[in-house]
């Protein structure tokens, strides 16, 4: 089959997709020349900052899972993945399945290929959904009576905003939204987000990475420093070693000053209401 073949409608096969780059960095096939072109585009210019956004892509997936069954562990059976991106291994509710039967789960996203994609896969598992939705008005996902009849959001549910909140670009937007996720969490509920930080990375790398996904849609990327991420976990309690590289956050992990905060890439952290 072509990629002309397999284009839903609505769908710009030209105009590159943050959610399909995505799938590219992690070895999948749902994605187009356009995809694979910006993200090596991104994988050269992390070759200028010393890592890898391949290496990055699977260390941010890795954070995922063991967030996840963290929180499956500890009695939760709710979750709430908004910018879920496409279908690959180890999906929450495969994670949270291993660790808790009776798990549920509500996919998020905005990307017609993603919704295609991740309904197919869903089409007859009663305890998980896909719905249509944007990160910037996280509220209006809560509130969708097709997520109310899901969960029971006066039970505690966890919310994950991994590697999402970098490509809404206004900073006060930014933590707006992780503002009104905390707001809605019940006690015992969680915040999982993870997102790109800065380090010591030059203007002249992050212009080039703002204009390769200035050309996405959604269009916008933003690399934030330590207290900016800190900022959204205001009055939840951090768990494990706090907000750190992905590849370093582990449930058990105590807070620490020696991870690597220069180089950039992704920080991550866990949140309890």
């Amino acid at each position: 089959m072509s990629e002309a073949d397999r284009v839903p409608a609505g769908v710009n096969p030209n105009v590159p997709s943050v959610a399909r780059m995505y799938d590219y960095y992690l070895g999948g096939r749902d994605n187009f020349a356009a995809d694979r072109e910006a993200a090596e585009k991104m994988i050269e210019i992390g070759r200028q900052m010393g890592n890898d956004a391949r290496q990055i892509a699977l260390a941010n997936r890795g954070f995922l899972g063991r967030a996840v069954r963290m929180i499956a562990e500890a009695g939760v059976r709710q979750f709430v993945d908004i910018g879920a991106g496409l279908p690959t291994q180890d999906n929450v509710h495969q994670v949270a399945r291993r660790h808790a039967s009776g798990s549920r789960v509500v996919y998020v996203d905005n990307d017609p290929i993603v919704l295609t994609h991740a309904r197919a896969l869903l089409a007859r598992d009663p305890d998980v959904i896909a719905l249509e939705g944007d990160v910037r008005d996280p509220g209006a996902i809560l509130d969708d009576p097709r997520l109310t009849g899901h969960l029971d959001l006066t039970r505690p549910y966890a919310v994950l905003l991994v590697a999402v909140l970098h490509f809404v670009s206004d900073d006060e937007e930014a933590a707006r939204i992780a503002a009104r996720v905390r707001e809605r969490l019940r006690p015992g509920g969680y915040l999982v987000l993870s997102h790109l930080y800065a380090g010591n990375a030059t203007d002249d790398v992050t212009h080039a990475s703002q204009r390769v996904y200035a050309s996405t849609a959604p269009g916008g990327l933003a690399r934030r420093d330590h207290g900016q991420v800190a900022g959204y976990f205001d009055g939840l309690e951090l768990l494990g070693p706090g907000i750190v590289p992905v590849s370093d956050w582990t449930p058990d992990a105590s807070p620490a000053d020696t991870y690597d905060l220069v180089t950039p890439g992704i920080v991550a952290g866990v949140g309890r209401a």
